[in-house]
């Protein structure tokens, strides 16, 4: 089982990469096959923070500090309600949630693949808190970030870094909460340094891919695969209401 979910996080990073989305969209779906919502949501936390430390070592030199304000601290603040909430939702409910976000997300790119939201002070502060208490809560607001984040008008240097420093202010604010909330048991922690080298080799080979791939086609056959998961896991949410 082990070695599956790590290879299924090699794949999410990869696919990523080369979508240009975040891996973490990708991976928590495949990561609810091995675990239950709590550990899979600490390990796929882990694999994005990981991630996002790479990506700004690269592209340190064009952070938008301006946009990391405005943008940062709603998210921080929400990511802390979210990740404290997570202790008092049933998982079934949690995963319904995720899967209703995964088919709207899926669905507003399928119709509009260059979506995004004009950059003003009030969509500012309500993208970076509503992506913020998603992430939280669901493990997964960073297409909702980008969607908000694209808006801005940065150049490519400037968008990576801002969204990846946001994306990793996130992670420290949710990670600590879910340990210790307890949501990650000790018999997994030999699991984090392989993340790391996971997220490190997955970012690489995707950055090897992206030039051979046609990434149009790419994208909407993953956004399928993310429209068919989050639709099965709403089935599976009513048919539990149900039983």
């Amino acid at each position: 089982m082990e070695i599956l979910f790590f290879v299924a996080a090699f794949l999410s990073e990869i696919v990523g990469t080369v979508a240009g989305f975040g891996s973490s969209t990708i991976f928590l779906p495949l990561a609810l096959i091995f675990f239950d919502f709590k550990t899979a949501l600490v390990l796929v936390a882990l694999l994005h923070i990981f991630g996002n430390i790479g990506r700004i070592s690269f592209f340190r030199h064009g952070l938008d500090k301006k946009t990391l304000l405005v943008f940062g601290i709603p998210s921080i603040v929400m990511t802390l309600i979210g990740a404290l909430l997570v202790a008092y939702v049933q998982q079934d409910v949690l995963k319904g949630i995720l899967g209703v976000f995964l088919v709207i997300y899926a669905g507003v790119f399928f119709w509009k693949e260059d979506f995004k939201v004009k950059p003003t002070l009030f969509s500012s502060i309500t993208g970076g808190g509503l992506s913020g208490f998603l992430a939280g809560l669901i493990g997964t607001g960073g297409a909702l970030r980008g969607a908000f984040l694209t808006g801005f008008g940065l150049s490519k240097e400037r968008y990576i870094a801002t969204a990846a420093t946001i994306a990793l202010m996130v992670d420290i604010t949710r990670i600590p909460v879910y340990f210790a909330q307890g949501f990650l048991e000790s018999e997994y922690y030999w699991f984090i340094p392989l993340l790391l080298v996971i997220a490190f080799l997955g970012s690489f080979t995707g950055k090897q891919i992206v030039k051979r791939v046609p990434q149009n086609k790419f994208k909407k056959i993953v956004l399928l695969a993310i429209l068919l998961i989050g639709l099965k896991f709403i089935y599976d949410w009513i048919w539990g209401l149900m039983l």
